[in-house]
């Protein structure tokens, strides 16, 4: 019988070396267009804007907590400016009215900020800072007069019984109530404005700037006050420095369950800029100086 015999086949060469093809080939023609960058906020319209809501937060305070408490419950004359309301006479409604007015003030300001998600990224700011300020103001203002003996709510405590308590009382509030205010501004930075909490250079620019033009607005218009120099350090800068610090701050103690919305990004503003500008000026050499109301 015949045996069949196997075929044998070579294998097949090798195949050749792999050739480094980065580089022999030439590079593309087309080079895929870079992301574009984010727009950043505008500062000077930011400025703008946080000038207009400080003096806004400052008549409230003295125009309308207290001139206008005074003028309508005591018909009282006395001399408004931007620092503060002087009168012969005075009551503890009278001393309370420009913290409460602010509270309230701030209060407004949130309720539009939260109904209006669609407005203008300008027009949400200014709500925003316009809120921070007010809030601020009165929140911080407990925890000043409850330290320093000094202020409107020194006044409202004074004659009281326990007096130590009652200062003690006050800071105590003024912390627990100035907390509470921090988280909400940082909050509603996050949700209203789609700053992350993690973006500090958007933060800065939407914090620090309001503060120190806040600062400077306040600072410069007390100069010329009727009081002496004394009260631009007691009042101006003190209530202004310090009752608006937590906008230094605050960054730092958002809840990290709060989800940026969507990225609301303030322009430039000519209107903004020059409605500032105007009041500014006003503020500064009307209410600078004071302006005497009669009862």
């Amino acid at each position: 019988m015949a045996l069949a015999v196997p075929k044998f086949s070579l294998p097949p060469p090798p195949p050749a070396p792999i050739l480094n093809h980065m580089e022999n080939v030439e590079p593309s023609t087309q080079t895929q267009a870079a992301a574009p960058a984010a727009v950043l906020d505008d500062p000077l319209t930011i400025c703008a804007i946080s000038a207009v809501a400080i003096i806004l937060a400052t008549m409230l305070h003295e125009g309308l907590g207290h001139a206008a408490v005074a003028i309508a419950t005591l018909h009282a004359p006395g001399t408004l400016t931007s620092l503060a309301w002087s009168s012969a006479y005075d009551s503890r409604l009278v001393l309370a009215g420009g913290t409460l007015v602010n509270l309230i003030a701030a209060l407004i300001f949130w309720m539009l900020l939260r109904t209006d998600r669609r407005s203008h990224p300008a027009l949400r700011f200014f709500l925003l800072i316009s809120m921070t300020f007010n809030l601020f103001s009165g929140t911080g203002y407990f925890f000043f007069s409850g330290v320093s003996n000094f202020g409107d709510w020194a006044g409202v405590i004074a004659g009281l019984h326990p007096h130590g308590l009652l200062r003690a009382a006050l800071v105590v509030v003024g912390i627990a109530s100035y907390y509470g205010a921090v988280v909400l501004v940082g909050s509603s930075i996050v949700r209203y404005m789609g700053a992350p909490a993690n973006d500090a250079q958007r933060f800065r620019r939407l914090t620090w700037v309001p503060y120190f033009t806040a600062l400077i607005v306040d600072g410069v218009a007390g100069i010329f006050n009727p009081f002496g120099w004394q009260y631009v350090f007691l009042s101006a800068l003190a209530a202004t420095a310090g009752g608006q610090c937590g906008l230094l701050w605050l960054r730092h103690y958002i809840p990290k369950r709060v989800q940026p919305g969507e990225r609301a990004v303030v322009k430039r503003s000519y209107a903004w800029i020059a409605v500032a500008a105007g009041l500014t000026a006003i503020f500064i050499a009307v209410f600078g100086s004071g302006v005497h109301l009669r009862g």
